[in-house]
């Protein structure tokens, strides 16, 4: 018997309709993030480095954050994170084909870099860890300006050991910004497990040093997350300072399209990983909880479909970019 709606919030924390919202924020980001793969498959698309196993905890940050008011400096997985802020799979498609009209870099950055101005979301670029450090100025410059404005920014575990990460923590700290460090901990920087990569069994034991709390969550929950989200927005906008939050995620997929992680990891390992994926996980909550009916799942998915095949083939139209502005954002144009 389904749940009413008090039931499912005394159970869950969050109302049915958030529930709803936040699956099919999570199903959305891994319908498009299997397209681009079939389009770099395809020779179509140059590059992917994808989502999938991410999307539950960049769905909760997401969906606690005031689009176009909070800032963002997201990471190449942040996928879903740039979804639930506002941007659409026909952006997506327009930069993986490399598209005058990309709102990412009007076909000039990599694929998976992502920046949208009107969303305030910073460019990406390939250095691992810069983001952290622009994060930080962005939040002091919110508290010049008089505002509580929260900004997120992501890394990866393997970026913890930059010391762009270390920079950012302390000053944030220090001058307590409104300024959360999320860090996507899917085991493996690149190829390499996370016990080679650092000596500490949980990054957020790093938080101890800055004197800031050290949040672990499981990333493959999805109420979880929204809860620990919740908290980490609430203390950065009402002045208390930085949260690092550390997400256990699962990497479902090679680290890019260019690597193979058959080679390093045994096939019952990637198999355990996908009884554990986020979005089958929440889709059986949900429907333990009375949230999804039958063929609800279906149905959402039809329409996801639907989307994406009409932003694929918009996409495909769309001109590249005119030669004539190769040059364009790369020198000074006023000659100062």
């Amino acid at each position: 018997m389904a749940m009413t709606r008090t039931e499912t919030k005394a159970r869950a924390g969050l109302d049915a309709e958030t529930l709803r919202l936040m699956y099919r924020h999570m199903l959305r980001s891994r319908l498009l993030d299997e397209r681009l793969w079939v389009l770099n498959r395809q020779g179509r698309a140059p590059f992917w480095i994808s989502a999938e196993g991410h999307e539950a905890v960049q769905v909760a940050f997401g969906m606690n954050l005031k689009p176009k008011y909070d800032w963002v400096a997201p990471y190449y997985r942040d996928l879903a994170l740039t979804l639930v802020l506002g941007m659409t799979p026909k952006d997506h498609i327009l930069s993986v084909l490399q598209r005058a009209a990309d709102p990412n870099s009007g076909g000039r950055q990599m694929p998976a870099h992502y920046g949208c101005r009107r969303l305030n979301i910073i460019t990406t670029g390939s250095p691992v860890g810069t983001q952290l450090l622009h994060a930080t100025g962005i939040a002091l410059a919110s508290r010049m300006r008089g505002e509580d404005a929260v900004t997120l920014t992501s890394i990866g575990e393997g970026g913890t050991s930059e010391g762009d990460f270390h920079e950012a923590m302390n000053f944030a700290a220090i001058h307590k910004l409104a300024v959360i460090f999320l860090v996507e901990n899917n085991g493996f920087a690149i190829s390499v497990p996370w016990q080679k990569q650092m000596p500490t069994e949980d990054v957020a034991d790093r938080a101890k040093g800055y004197g800031i709390p050290g949040v672990i969550v499981d990333g493959c929950d999805a109420i979880a997350c929204y809860r620990t989200a919740r908290e980490a927005v609430k203390r950065a906008r009402r002045g208390d300072g930085p949260t690092l939050v550390e997400a256990k995620v699962l990497r479902l997929t090679s680290h890019s399209s260019d690597d193979d992680q058959r080679r390093y990891r045994t096939a019952a390992d990637l198999e355990a990983d996908k009884e554990r994926d986020s979005l089958h996980r929440f889709k059986a909550t949900l429907e333990e909880l009375g949230v999804l009916h039958q063929g609800d799942a279906e149905e959402m998915r039809s329409e996801l479909v639907l989307e994406l095949d009409r932003a694929t083939e918009e996409a495909e139209v769309s001109p590249f970019p005119s030669a004539d502005t190769a040059m364009l954002h790369v020198y000074s144009e006023t000659g100062d």
